[in-house]
């Protein structure tokens, strides 16, 4: 397992507008050239791309900065007041605070899950920062057996007695999608998702982002995002879909595909929904697609 501690990364602080404190780590800062801003799911946070953060920022050919952000109620950013603020719009307006906040006026970004949804957003409202878009796991339309499953435990959270149990609880909840990962991958999954507070671990995000999605109607299609998807047509574009996902179907990737013309497409074999990073060919798929992106 990858150290997950401060060594090969600064961890940064950045006001937004309505006051809180938004938390990112910074991997690689003196490297020049373009950065690599990662986002990640709903409930999740900056440590889940920390292993491959450190394959990108220590690269020996192409060493890239990456900036991993913890979105407002998510790792160790304040939580809001305020609970309807957790929606995309609000948290693209936070990627466009950091990144002016840090100097940053074009990256290559890399988006998981509602991470995407938010880079579809950002198509529209700031193309001209998005130099190359990974989408892992998520496209314009999202399937409701998917988007259900998620609905379905993270109500159910069930909390872990050390860290060992927490990983043994993630292999219990995920383990047929994710058939690929070793008893490793489900503890540094564990490492990356929870975290200690008052002696207990505890999923390291706002309660009320959970509570929000169990309360969402989830018996109608959800509206699309096709509109929003041909914003990254001059884009450089990869997706990845775990071959296991219920949330990107493969007949939504080969749309997504047949519209953008150029895009990339990974399938991480062995994994559901969304794909770990740093596993299999991923990484290598990754750097290899980010390698003429200067």
């Amino acid at each position: 397992m990858s150290d997950m501690s401060k060594s090969g990364f600064i961890e940064r602080h950045v006001t937004t507008d309505d006051g809180l404190r938004l938390s990112l780590r910074d991997y690689g800062s003196h490297h020049p050239g373009l950065p690599v801003i990662c986002l990640p799911g709903l409930s999740r946070n900056s440590r889940d791309f920390h292993q491959l953060a450190e394959l990108l920022s220590t690269d020996s050919s192409l060493p890239r900065r990456v900036i991993a952000i913890d979105y407002r109620g998510r790792g160790l950013s304040d939580w809001d007041s305020d609970k309807s603020r957790y929606n995309l719009v609000v948290e693209a307006g936070d990627v466009i605070a950091v990144c002016a906040a840090l100097g940053v006026t074009r990256a290559a970004f890399i988006g998981t899950s509602r991470g995407g949804l938010t880079l579809h957003l950002l198509a529209g409202m700031k193309p001209d920062l998005l130099a190359a878009v990974i989408l892992n796991d998520i496209g314009p339309v999202i399937e409701l057996a998917g988007l259900r499953q998620i609905q379905a435990y993270l109500g159910r959270e069930r909390l872990p007695r050390d860290r060992d149990d927490a990983a043994k609880i993630l292999k219990e909840t995920h383990g047929t999608s994710f058939s690929s990962l070793s008893d490793q991958d489900w503890r540094d999954m564990a490492e990356a998702i929870y975290r200690e507070t008052d002696g207990q671990l505890r999923a390291d995000f706002d309660p009320a982002i959970a509570e929000a999605l169990a309360a969402a109607d989830l018996s109608q299609p959800l509206p699309d995002l096709w509109a929003q998807f041909d914003g990254f047509r001059p884009i450089p574009l990869m997706t990845i879909r775990g071959a296991n996902s219920a949330l990107l179907s493969a007949e939504t990737l080969q749309s997504m595909a047949e519209r953008h013309g150029a895009m990339k497409v990974v399938t991480a074999a062995g994994q559901g929904h969304a794909p770990i990073l740093h596993l299999g060919e991923v990484p290598e798929r990754i750097r290899d697609f980010l390698a003429p992106i200067v």
